[in-house]
């Protein structure tokens, strides 16, 4: 820098620069099932974190199978971090069929400080002798972290009301709101997602027939819903996140799955021996991690203030 140099009766340069320095800014996403560990980069002190949990899987059954619920969604701003300190991430896993449990948990720093539940899995009848309407509750969202945040629960998964039909998935969380629940069996109606979350999926009016997927819901902060289905289509994603699959009639193993991230599987069933009972696995989870605040782009949080990839 050019100054005034008294001693010197004229001008020299200062070896002493006033200049404001950068903000470091950035994010990284994390969408495979695991655990990692997150290293703080220098100079972050805070950083705000999104995680889905992962959707439940439907139930395949010779008689009527339930949609799995989808994941809930959580967002916390402002977490205090410390550079160069590691912090364990873990991504939930969509739910296989069949299995009750269904997805798991995703959640950052340990698992009772900011986490997003999985869905529950479907459930299903071999007979009518068992038939009870059973919805599968979508996975809730804890935040004990101390720092300001939100989300949404899940969308249920469709229960069953009417034989040979499977029924919707539901959709994942919102940032501010549910994500839509999943249509019984044989009724084709699903609800949309609220606060950017996913649809819920639908089941066909028909028998026979494998029933669509919940939606899943994006990471790059709070979008459009997510809407319901069609007569055994899938939910759309909320947030820019991807729909489930739709329900297939005459079998297909890949009919009915989840979409990401989050959304519940489509239950699914048959009339028709040798066919198979279509039933669809839950989406996966993710947590994706941002932070900086630049002149450039200005603060970052969520669910809307410069949420995206920069």
């Amino acid at each position: 820098m050019l100054r005034f140099n008294n001693s010197l009766g004229g001008f020299s340069w200062s070896s002493k620069i006033y200049e404001k320095q950068p903000v470091t800014y950035g994010q990284v996403a994390y969408t495979t099932p695991g655990t990692y560990s997150w290293t703080c980069p220098s100079r972050v002190k805070s950083v705000c974190v999104v995680a889905v949990g992962g959707g439940g899987g439907g139930w395949g059954s010779n008689y009527v199978g339930g949609g799995g619920g989808g994941g809930g969604l959580v967002w916390v701003n402002n977490i205090t971090v410390v550079p160069g300190q590691s912090y364990t991430v873990v991504v939930g896993a969509g739910g296989p069929i069949n299995t009750p449990s269904g997805g798991t948990a995703s959640w950052f720093n340990n698992a009772t400080y900011i986490v997003a539940n999985g869905g529950v899995g479907g459930t299903g009848s071999q007979n009518s002798g068992s038939l009870t309407p059973a919805f599968a509750t979508g996975g809730t969202y804890t935040n004990s972290s101390g720092f300001l945040g939100g989300g949404g629960n899940g969308g249920n998964g469709g229960g069953y009301s009417g034989v040979f039909s499977g029924s919707g998935g539901g959709g994942a969380g919102g940032y501010s709101g549910a994500g839509g629940d999943g249509s019984l069996s044989r009724i084709g109606t699903a609800s949309a997602g609220a606060g950017g979350g996913g649809g819920g999926g639908t089941a066909y009016t028909v028998s026979g027939r494998g029933a669509g997927g919940g939606g899943g819901v994006g990471l790059l902060g709070r979008g459009t819903n997510g809407v319901s289905g069609l007569n055994g289509t899938a939910g759309s994603g909320g947030s820019s996140g991807s729909a489930g699959f739709n329900g297939a009639g005459g079998g297909g193993e890949s009919s009915g799955y989840g979409g990401t991230y989050g959304g519940g599987g489509g239950g699914g069933t048959t009339n028709s021996t040798g066919i198979g009972f279509q039933a669809g696995i839950g989406g996966g989870g993710a947590v994706r991690i941002i932070w900086g605040n630049t002149i450039q782009y200005g603060a970052r949080s969520f669910p809307t203030a410069n949420a995206g990839d920069l």
